[in-house]
């Protein structure tokens, strides 16, 4: 065995149990605590950066090691419920790092940011344990195989934005336009040939939306195939802020060690940054742009660049993307929109017309929109329907005006063109039929790039 696999495979077995006892005798005692952050007298040997504290007694309540404002105080940002601890705790050093159970005892399973279950399910006997910091380097393909479209049936996604095997594509929308119900009827009809496995990544969203998650996958039978990781909104931000390296860690098994494919579902990326941004105030971090924290970047791709393919896997993520009060120039959401290939923008202009999905059709964008990876007449009736769509938007202005009679004959036939293809990309979702009362619809790429022909003649 080649040294640096023998060191690798050591590092993984150092993590390769969950905290649930006491190492050493190595402790601290709480000096102070400021919101998540708690400051660590330490008495002996100090604990490592990263180290996993747990309160003498209480093995659940955890905190992490994230620097040192002097040789024996570490500053600490707390786990679990911060009512368990408080000044004059003692605090115990675990020699562990956050490390989440990996392999096919995890199917079906659903997980907190810590690798704990927490579906009631009972503990994973006899996994393998993985730290989350254990990331090793990026190996991508040293030759780029041809781009493989995986179709969605659903016609706004199939045209626009080409969903392609190993890349990222990102939905981006405010509250309340659409965002989960379009990632859960990805996961049905994209996840429903059963040759790839599925990891949803909760972070910051309602306890409800998970239970919702939990039974589309069961009534859809994919839940043997699918492993889940929750950091809900009522947890502490440092829970929210992990649960992404959590799920990716998983993942990373399946592709490197099984060389399985994966989709990666994130909703929602943006409570990624925001729990960063609440642990760097805590922490008295000066902040950026916007507010945000000074680390936004590094925050962000510490995550994303952990999503790729190489020769053993690929790894395919879908992200929503939540707009603070519907603004798309936030810096936060302009930082995600780079780490991604495909962007479908929500409107909720849209939304209040009645279209399901609310896409806006003109600020949608893909860089693999492109002959290379859809073809000659998909590229074409791509470019002649964004031109539509571009004319139809500054037409909307002048009706406003002067009034759709105004209107020149050609520029007539080009506004119910338009028209005609706002209401065509409009569907009916399989995950919202007993909401809607109408059967979902699953539409091939030909026969959208047929119909488009028909509408554009």
């Amino acid at each position: 065995m080649p040294e640096s696999v023998a060191e690798d495979k050591k590092s993984q077995a150092k993590s390769a149990k969950p905290v649930d006892s006491v190492a050493g005798q190595r402790y601290g005692v709480v000096k102070s605590i400021n919101n998540l952050t708690v400051e660590v007298v330490w008495i002996g040997e100090p604990p490592a950066s990263r180290e996993l504290l747990q309160l003498e007694g209480d093995p659940n309540a955890l905190m992490e090691v994230r620097s040192f404002n002097h040789q024996s105080h570490a500053v600490c940002i707390i786990l679990s419920s911060i009512d368990k601890i408080n000044r004059g705790s003692k605090m115990i050093a675990t020699g562990q790092t956050i490390s989440v159970p990996v392999g096919q005892k995890t199917m079906g399973r659903f997980f907190n940011a810590l690798g704990q279950p927490v579906d009631n399910l009972g503990p994973i006997e006899g996994a393998e344990y993985r730290s989350i910091y254990a990331v090793k380097p990026p190996q991508q393909l040293a030759q780029p195989k041809a781009p493989e479209v995986l179709e969605t049936g659903i016609k706004v996604i199939d045209f626009f934005t080409p969903f392609v095997k190993g890349r990222k594509i990102g939905i981006v929308g405010g509250a309340g336009v659409g965002k989960t119900v379009l990632m859960m009827e990805l996961i049905h009809n994209v996840a429903r040939d059963g040759k790839s496995l599925s990891f949803f990544t909760g972070i910051g969203e309602r306890i409800r939306e998970g239970h919702e998650l939990y039974m589309t996958l069961k009534e859809r039978k994919l839940l043997d195939k699918s492993v889940m990781f929750f950091g809900q909104m009522n947890e502490t931000a440092a829970m929210r802020a992990t649960v992404g390296a959590s799920a990716v860690t998983s993942a990373e098994y399946f592709r490197d060690d099984e060389k399985r494919d994966i989709l990666f579902f994130v909703d929602n990326i943006y409570r990624h940054i925001q729990a960063g941004n609440e642990l760097s105030t805590s922490m008295g971090l000066i902040p950026s742009e916007g507010g945000y924290q000074a680390t936004l970047f590094s925050d962000l791709k510490s995550l994303e660049d952990r999503l790729y393919s190489n020769e053993n896997g690929s790894i395919t993520s879908v992200q929503t993307i939540y707009i603070p009060a519907d603004d798309l120039s936030d810096p936060a959401v302009q930082e995600i929109q780079q780490q991604l290939d495909s962007v479908i923008v929500l409107s909720r202009a849209v939304a209040e017309s009645g279209i399901r999905p609310a896409v806006d059709l003109i600020r949608t964008t893909s860089s693999l929109l492109t002959p290379e990876v859809v073809g000659d007449r998909h590229y074409m009736l791509a470019t002649t329907v964004q031109s539509i769509m571009q004319k139809y938007d500054s037409l909307k202005n002048i009706i406003a005006i002067i009034g759709e009679n105004e209107l020149s004959p050609a520029d007539r036939v080009e506004y119910e063109k338009a028209k005609r293809l706002i209401q065509f990309f409009s569907q009916n979702f399989y995950v919202s039929e007993e909401l809607t009362g109408k059967p979902g619809e699953f539409f091939s790429l030909s026969d959208t790039l047929t119909k488009l022909e028909e509408i554009l003649i």
